[in-house]
This record gives C-alpha cells, sequence and structure tokens, in this order.
C-alpha cells in the first residue's frame, strides 16, 4: 500500500486595495479592489486553472472574495480563520505612523493595543494547516498579507511572528507542499 500524497496549500494574497497600495494595515476595515486590483485578480486566473483543487477557501473580507471570484473561483468557501492579523487600533495607520509613538514597531515584535496576539492568530493559522492536510488534494486559499505570512510559517512548523521572513506582495501566488516528508516553501510571492 503507497502513502498518501503529502498536501500542498496554494496562497493567494488579495490584489491591491487603496490601502495596501498606501501601506495602511488593513484587517476588518472591508475595503474593495481598485480597479487595477481587480485587473490583477483577472490575471491570476489562467495561472491557477490547471489545478484541481479539492477545496478552494477564502477570508469573508470583500478584498479577498472578490480577488477569488475574478481569478475564477466563485464557489469559494469563506473560512474565518484566513481573516487579516487584527490590528486592533492601529487599523488604518501606516508603519511610520504607529512608530513615531512606537519606536522600531512592527506587528510581528509588538502588540497592536486592541488586537491580536501572536496566540490568537497562530491558533487559527493552525487550524487552517489542520484542514488543509486533511484534504484529498491540493487547496486553495486567498487571504491577507500578515496572515498567509503567518500561515507558511506554521506551515513550516515555524513560529508564526517568524512570518516577517517571507515579503508578500498583493496578487501573488505562492505555494506549500513537502519535499518528502518535510513542509517546503515551493514557490514564494511569485
Amino acid at each position: 500500500m503507497s502513502e498518501p500524497a503529502p498536501q500542498e496549500l496554494w496562497v493567494v494574497r488579495h490584489g491591491p486595495t487603496e490601502w495596501s497600495r498606501d501601506h495602511r494595515h488593513t484587517s476588518t476595515t472591508d475595503l474593495p479592489l481598485l480597479p487595477e486590483g481587480e485587473e490583477a485578480a483577472r490575471a491570476l486566473a489562467p495561472r491557477l486553472a490547471d489545478v484541481d483543487f479539492v477545496l478552494a477557501l477564502t477570508s469573508p473580507r470583500v478584498r479577498a472574495r472578490r480577488t477569488a471570484e475574478l481569478a475564477g473561483f466563485a464557489d469559494v468557501v469563506v473560512d474565518e480563520d484566513l481573516v487579516e492579523w487584527a490590528y486592533g487600533d492601529y487599523e488604518g495607520a501606516t508603519t511610520e505612523e504607529i512608530r513615531e509613538d512606537v519606536p522600531g514597531w512592527t506587528i510581528w515584535t509588538h502588540p497592536a493595543p486592541g488586537g491580536e496576539t501572536a496566540t490568537e492568530v497562530t491558533r487559527r493559522l493552525d487550524r487552517v494547516v489542520e484542514r488543509v492536510r486533511a484534504a484529498d488534494g491540493p487547496v486553495l486559499a486567498f487571504g491577507h498579507g500578515h496572515a498567509l505570512r503567518g500561515l507558511a510559517a506554521r506551515w513550516l512548523g515555524l513560529p508564526v511572528t517568524d512570518g516577517r521572513h517571507f515579503r508578500l506582495d498583493t496578487a501573488t501566488v505562492s505555494v506549500l507542499g513537502h519535499e518528502r516528508e518535510t513542509p517546503v516553501l515551493r514557490c514564494w510571492n511569485s
């Protein structure tokens, strides 16, 4: 009897919004894609069309759901665990603005008052990893910059805060997979 094939997780960051363009922290604010964000989302379709995904998931935020729809996945399943890291009081602020009061601040190294902790983010992203590993084939997930970077870290068995090492631009495709039984980044920020 052969061993089951190791799972693959394809992650897609949503297309550009006004706040992503302006480097504003966006978690709960439900912004639409910019026109160029819609165009970038449509351009993802041919890159995803040849994979037989057994499950397609998305954050409930409109920017992720619309990216999924324009990329050819209108029947995507909403998964609350794919929401962006909640920035709390820093929602809508840029890193530079936050650093005026908290020098050296990043979401990876400092708290976000009123937002999520790294432990809370870890807990929900681990549920995504478990869901993917239980699937019977490749899974596609549409989401957000910091959360998807944290998801990559958790896929690899690293602390969620190690997501700081994985730059992730809007409207990009990344693939998490395995080399034999070891979780790896197969492709990142493509």
